[in-house]
């Protein structure tokens, strides 16, 4: 057994014949009897008290700390102390991902996580304990897909402390405890005549946004912050190297998401539209940092800017400009006066993504380019998406055989029968 027993309410000391003898202690009747003592791996002594009749429990437990030393499965208790919201502040300091990815991360876990499960020791947490928190998040008015975003984040902070030895299993993987499903919703691609509208309702600096991300399938931010000098107006190809993006309330550059730079295909009409945008608007030079605030600075010629010269925000830009924009083309109400625009979140930019793949799907183009020129990092997700947009097997059937018979309808033998 690993360690040993102390028995706090009595000593061995030697009698008048020098024989060893237990007596009682000071501490005899009052407070916890038995301390489990240990040795751990950092070398350091553990120990753990037990009330009066619990010897056996101590032995048990110190039994147990010796086997999963054994296993390599071993916890200090002492770890297990440093609260959630502790050990994830931590965590999240140290994330690898992009800038954006982190402040969304964090902005989950403080709002949605830290109220509930931020005080609780890591080394006290049960399957019940995230349940609780589980039926507490459903009671709010939290889409599902973002409840599944900051359940996701939670436990991905306790399987940190799962390989950090902290926590022997993470509570969120229990059999028990069903994390939120998301939502699948199907992708429903507005019709030309509705990009057209809401086209036609921008103001006349932005109206070639629409052409940029219906025509070529780029993001917002990547439409914000297209450099004139990244078009290439003669090659027929646009190089998508940069966004525009706000962190900790400042734009700065940065690489396409998940940093996927690509080359999509520049169609004439939308080269066209570009080169009259010029005419009228002609690009801004901007200086931004490079990915985050105290990033050196960068400057590209823009072709899409405020009216000021600076660098679009997206906001102000979804508030002021594309929303009144969506309710001049009739796809959300107009608001009463003095009332905000409804919330439009399938009908955002993204939209004009949906539409530049459905049209190039209809067309016949392959998953894999497709992801390519939308930016995916991987085409099955792309499938996932747009799969229900793609032809069916048995419509392009029909379309080879109705064309093969179309055709034959036109030969000398069919025009003698037809005559005779």
């Amino acid at each position: 057994m690993a360690g040993h027993i102390q028995d706090r309410w009595y000593k061995t000391e030697p009698n008048t014949d020098g024989k060893p003898v237990r007596v009682k202690t000071d501490r005899y009747g009052t407070g916890l009897r038995y301390r489990a003592r240990y040795i751990g791996p950092d070398g350091t002594e553990k120990s753990k008290s037990f009330r009066d009749r619990e010897k056996r429990l101590a032995e048990q437990w110190l039994a147990q700390v010796e086997a999963d030393m054994t296993r390599g499965q071993y916890v200090d208790p002492r770890a297990g102390r440093i609260t959630f919201q502790q050990f994830a502040e931590k965590w999240v300091a140290k994330l690898t991902t992009d800038e954006v990815s982190r402040t969304a991360v964090e902005s989950r876990l403080r709002l949605h996580a830290y109220p509930y499960l931020g005080r609780r020791p890591l080394g006290s947490f049960q399957p019940a304990h995230i349940r609780d928190w589980l039926g507490e998040l459903s009671s709010t008015s939290l889409a599902a897909n973002s409840r599944r975003a900051i359940f996701e984040n939670a436990s991905s902070v306790l399987n940190a402390a799962v390989d950090d030895g902290i926590l022997r299993q993470n509570p969120c993987r229990a059999t028990s405890v069903k994390a939120p499903q998301p939502v699948q919703t199907r992708v429903k691609p507005w019709t030309v005549e509705r990009l057209l509208g809401v086209r036609a309702a921008l103001p006349g600096r932005y109206r070639a946004m629409a052409d940029v991300g219906g025509g070529c399938g780029l993001r917002q931010g990547e439409i914000f912050g297209l450099p004139v000098d990244e078009v290439g107006f003669l090659s027929g190809w646009v190089h998508v190297g940069y966004q525009v993006k706000r962190i900790h309330g400042t734009l700065v550059f940065a690489p396409p998401k998940r940093g996927k730079v690509r080359d999509v295909p520049l169609p004439r009409a939308v080269a066209e539209a570009l080169t009259e945008h010029m005419r009228l608007f002609p690009p801004a030079k901007v200086t931004l940092p490079w990915l985050t605030p105290d990033g050196p600075p960068v400057t590209k010629s823009l072709l899409f800017s405020g009216t000021t010269g600076n660098a679009v925000w997206r906001s102000a830009f979804n508030d002021q400009t594309w929303k009144p924009a969506l309710a001049a083309a009739g796809i959300i109400p107009m608001p009463e006066k003095g009332e905000r625009y409804a919330s439009a979140r399938e009908h955002g930019m993204h939209a004009l993504r949906h539409f530049y793949a459905s049209v190039l799907l209809d067309a016949g183009e392959n998953i894999k380019a497709l992801s390519t020129y939308l930016g995916h990092s991987d085409p099955g997700f792309t499938l996932k998406v747009y799969t229900h947009l793609m032809p069916s097997s048995e419509g392009r059937t029909r379309k080879a055989v109705d064309t093969v018979l179309t055709r034959s309808d036109t030969t000398p033998e069919r025009d003698a029968d037809r005559a005779a």
